[in-house]
């Protein structure tokens, strides 16, 4: 699933070329990958709608019309959105088009179909519960060691499960948490609630650290992701622990050990992380 650093690249790709330009048409060619409102009150809205803006929150693609009216994109396990040029191929699995008053498309793109696609004011998606509350961004300079080391002593559950809480901190995902706790020497299976102070600044650092120098990379195409032109992120090649196990560990050599939490495959090494 793209997380942080992935919708991150995104949104400045796209934001330079989107911003002021105008929705003439939308053609949904998989309409139930609108979850709110309905497809056709979706497509009657979004028309004529003037773009003031594109942002992104946690692992959500925000991209702003007049009024405060929010298009809404979480890209799911498989989703990608392009800005291409009319004449480009329509790629199978295309299930949104949006016509840009430039002769260009945003063509939302997601074999999956685990994406969504929302469109309201953000109080009324937050209501409606179409759209969770989030945390803080960790990338946030406001967001401080000492936040994360008190949301941390309220969770009497692992460590790595904080991290994937969208409700705890925003954007996260399997990749940057199992990177930023290698990085921090910290067990991912170690209770929350049991993190010294020391080491919640260890992992604040590292956190902050894993994100943006992902987004340096333009994230990581370690599956089907892909940024706003269709070319794959570097970060892949650069990664630690994440879908290394079995590998050794490039500090002690052991092998990496892979355990599941939440869910999820965790790959960390049982010397460097305590």
């Amino acid at each position: 699933m793209p997380e942080l650093p992935e919708v991150e690249t995104i949104v400045a790709d796209l934001r330079p070329h989107l911003v002021g330009r105008t929705i003439l048409r939308a053609e949904l060619n998989f309409p139930t990958i609108v979850r709110h409102p309905e497809p056709e009150e979706f497509v009657d809205a979004i028309v004529g709608q003037r773009i003031e803006s594109v942002g992104r929150r946690g692992k959500y693609i925000l991209i702003r019309f007049s009024e405060e009216l929010l298009l809404v994109v979480h890209l799911g396990m498989t989703g990608q959105l392009r800005l291409v040029d009319a004449a480009a191929p329509l790629e199978n699995h295309t299930h949104a088009v949006f016509f840009l008053d430039d002769g260009r498309q945003l063509r939302y793109r997601d074999p999956r179909r685990f994406g969504r696609l929302l469109l309201g004011t953000e109080q009324a998606l937050l209501l409606s519960k179409k759209m969770p509350r989030l945390g803080p961004e960790p990338i946030d300079p406001e967001f401080a060691a000492d936040e994360l080391y008190r949301r941390l002593r309220k969770r009497r559950t692992t460590l790595k499960s904080v991290l994937l809480d969208q409700g705890a901190i925003a954007g996260v995902g399997n990749i940057y948490a199992d990177e930023s706790l290698h990085k921090a020497r910290i067990r991912p299976d170690r209770i929350a609630a049991t993190v010294s102070k020391r080491s919640a600044r260890r992992l604040h650092e590292s956190l902050r650290e894993s994100l943006q120098t992902a987004i340096a990379n333009r994230g990581s195409s370690v599956d089907t992701y892909r940024d706003a032109w269709g070319e794959v992120g570097g970060q892949q090649e650069k990664l630690l622990v994440y879908g290394r196990a079995g590998e050794p560990c490039f500090t002690c050599g052991r092998p990496l050990s892979a355990i599941r939490i939440a869910g999820r495959t965790t790959v960390f090494c049982r010397r460097c992380q305590r």
